[in-house]
């Protein structure tokens, strides 16, 4: 009929099946009331049972005949599981970052699919002790020797349940000689199911710790703000090793005595094992660890713990946000600048919005706890509007001070004859520092052996012929394009002059490594990098081993600067320091400043000074400056000065409209039509740039082209954007963009 509107509903939420819906009408009288992630009741199947179903779309299109389309029956307003407050989220993610509500809603369900439940196997003795001991004489006489040894071992442990494993493994007794005497009624086999359970094994408790007043003053207003009702976020801006792990603990401690229950958002795999081991200690068996390294099997069993109230406490990177508690008190994003929070597929949310958005949803609400030695301009920003409630921890209780920071320039060391990969006084400080048997860390910003490779002869750099970057050498004499894996053998002359001087700018980690053993042939050298890292547990080994003083220098990319504590690291060389600069990306400064912030932080964290140099073609560049002065205060207001002017986030909003087109012309015409359509919005204020080709304009043979946009206001960018989604559908209906897929990104990390 004319005017009706229906409603795609997902019956059954689970992740494999929220890409099935069913369509309904609805009625006149609800229409006010349901919208994208209302829960309704609707008549399912052929009896009309009522079903509990979720809308994933409203339209005005009937997908079949009008007259078989049955009606919802009401609205249910009231959230009461996490299934509701996933779906709200996944509807508040659709519309605040732009996607299909089939995306956003697979990103907030648990992905693994259900898995067979583990099951361990105990065996008891079931018959007296006169019989059993009968029994055990005869085998004994007649040299049953399996026999003997199983009911020697029962009638020792006469009231304890023997594991399965244990009698097959250790006492080698074989499963049919067991059924054997389970059919004789001498022992009883009893199963039982089981969660697995990814965490560390930790020795003793962890010890509370006296909190220093700053800490105290934290935890004593996140309390009396969540006595009040209040919930609120906070960003404790802690110089590294100022005790933030501390507060978190107490914090959640707090927390768990109230009933409910903790996430605790940690930015890469690499922080797990250090991390775990901190909250393991202290709160046992109620935390569980979410990451991309635990079997599909491990992954359902912590997502179901989460629901069944088994666990209290989940510790993951961004992933981890969408555990399935009932009733999440406070949620706990550690190191909050960093990248990683922000998701590169669709819907391209950030773990920090989404978060607070999460805190409203669930039941009485949740307070989130932001942390980070070099905070992200978006939430220091914030707190300097009192849109977050700021503290800040100075002081450093981790033992030790603040390391000493010098710069090298290596304008001057090459000026100097020196043209090793170590400035001088990075040389002088590895010989006093190894003399001594402490342990010193080398960072550079690449994994494996070169930036590129290039021809001296005539300028030619080496590419991948599917994306538009320079392959790497790698040992073996193999380039690798980093992105989509193509490798090819490095050739000996140049294809382009035929010129013999073929070489390699190196600079990675594996180049380190090589170099720091033959300067310092008797150090023990660990490095740490993508490479190094692929196999399951490759992190905690290479950080045990280290922590274990079974080396005395660990070579590394970002993975090694970010929350490790090594007491006995002394040293912290950073060799690069400006490569990140040269990125074409707005927060190309903020970025660097983080990274050298972080990396000196982990220099004298133990009763030892510490030492960094860091080395530099751009000595005083304000990044570098600041960040060898631990002043991020300096830093913060002259970067953000800069984004006022540009009217970069986080002062304005910013939204990247990503087109990807395997057709270079298709590309193009599609990205000038979308600017067009913007510009006839005449949002107020608005700014538009592009299109223009990305920073890597092509991978596998994909141009990719952006146009952005910049408003002060997100809302009228979110409207720009449901504008450019509704014609996107339009030319998909008419078959249009069979070639062509268009993303959007707001407040996008990097510039394209």
């Amino acid at each position: 009929m004319a005017g009706d509107i229906f409603a795609n509903i997902i019956i059954d939420i689970s992740h494999e099946k929220v890409d099935r819906p069913f369509q309904y009408r609805i009625p006149e009288h609800l229409r006010d009331r349901v919208d994208i992630g209302v829960c309704v009741q609707v008549p399912f199947g052929r009896g009309n049972t009522p079903r509990k179903g979720y809308v994933i779309e409203v339209t005005d299109e009937p997908n079949w005949d009008v007259d078989k389309i049955k009606e919802i029956i009401s609205v249910q307003d009231d959230i009461v599981s996490a299934e509701d407050i996933s779906l709200r989220l996944a509807a508040w993610m659709k519309r605040h970052y732009g996607s299909t509500m089939i995306a956003a809603l697979k990103t907030v369900l648990p992905s693994a699919k259900k898995q067979k439940r583990q099951v361990r196997k105990f065996v008891s003795l079931c018959a007296s002790t006169e019989d059993a001991t009968a029994l055990y004489n005869e085998c004994i006489r007649k040299k049953q020797k399996a026999r003997e040894r199983i009911l020697k071992e029962l009638l020792g442990n006469p009231d304890e349940r023997i594991p399965y494993e244990f009698i097959t493994g250790k006492l080698n007794v074989a499963a049919a000689t067991l059924k054997s005497l389970e059919e004789k009624g001498i022992i009883r086999i009893d199963s039982e199911e089981y969660f697995r359970n990814p965490k560390v094994s930790a020795s003793g408790r962890y010890s509370d710790k006296v909190l220093s007043p700053d800490q105290q003053h934290i935890v004593d207003t996140v309390r009396k703000d969540y006595d009040l009702g209040k919930r609120d976020t906070y960003l404790i801006h802690g110089i590294t090793g100022s005790g933030k792990t501390e507060v978190y603990i107490a914090l959640i401690d707090d927390i768990l005595k109230r009933g409910k229950q903790a996430i605790v958002l940690i930015p890469e795999i690499a922080l797990t094992y250090q991390t775990l081991m901190r909250f393991y200690t202290h709160f046992g068996d109620r935390v569980s660890v979410m990451n991309s390294s635990l079997s599909p099997g491990e992954k359902f069993d912590q997502m179901e713990r989460a629901r069944t109230g088994d666990i209290d406490i989940i510790i993951g990177p961004r992933s981890a946000l969408f555990t399935p508690f009932p009733n999440t008190g406070i949620i706990i994003i550690d190191e909050e600048h960093e990248s990683t929070y922000k998701s590169e597929n669709m819907p391209k949310y950030h773990a920090r919005e989404t978060a607070i958005e999460l805190a409203k949803l669930v039941p009485d609400g949740a307070c989130v706890v932001l942390g980070s030695a070099t905070p992200s301009l978006e939430a220091y920003y914030r707190a300097t509007t009192g849109e977050y409630k700021l503290f800040e921890l100075n002081k450093r209780l981790t033992g030790g001070t603040l390391p000493s920071v010098e710069v090298a320039d290596l304008r001057q060391e090459l000026r100097m004859g020196n043209r090793s990969i170590f400035s001088l006084r990075l040389q002088e400080l590895m010989d006093e520092k190894l003399q001594k048997e402490e342990q010193a860390m080398l960072f550079i910003n690449r994994r494996g052996l070169a930036g590129f490779v290039s021809c001296r002869g005539c300028g030619h750099v080496f590419k991948c012929p599917h994306c538009d970057v320079s392959l790497s050498e790698h040992r073996g004499g193999k380039l690798v394009c980093h992105y989509c894996g193509h490798e090819e053998i490095r050739p000996k002359i140049c294809p382009k002059c035929g010129s013999k001087y073929v070489s390699s700018f190196r600079a990675g980690t594996q180049q380190i490594e090589d170099e720091v053993k033959k300067f310092w042939p008797k150090a023990r050298v660990l490095r740490m990098d993508a490479d190094t890292t692929r196999t399951k547990g490759s992190y905690e080994k290479i950080l045990s081993a280290f922590a274990n003083k079974e080396a005395d220098v660990l070579v590394g990319t970002q993975m090694i600067v970010k929350g490790h504590d090594f007491p006995d690291v002394t040293l912290v060389g950073i060799l690069a320091a400006d490569m990140s600069l040269y990125a074409a990306d707005y927060r190309a400064s903020e970025r660097t400043f983080q990274l050298l912030t972080q990396a000196a932080g982990r220099a004298g964290r133990g009763d030892k000074a510490g030492n960094v140099v860091i080395q530099s073609y751009q000595p005083d560049h304000y990044s570098i400056v600041a960040a060898s002065a631990q002043d991020y205060g300096s830093f913060y207001n002259e970067e953000i000065a800069y984004r006022d002017l540009l009217r970069y986030p986080p002062v304005s909003h910013m939204m990247s409209v990503q087109i990807q087109s395997r057709d270079e012309k298709e590309g193009m015409e599609l990205a000038t039509r979308l600017r067009a359509l913007m510009e006839q919005q005449k949002a107020s204020g608005a700014v538009f740039i592009g299109p223009a080709f990305s920073a890597i304009s092509r991978i596998n043979d994909v141009y990719r082209l952006n146009v952005f946009a910049k408003l002060d206001d997100y809302e009228g960018l979110v409207r720009l954007k449901d504008v450019l989604e509704g014609y996107i559908r339009q030319l998909e209906d008419m078959g249009k963009l069979r070639y062509v897929t268009v993303q959007f990104d707001f407040d996008p990390m990097n510039g394209g």
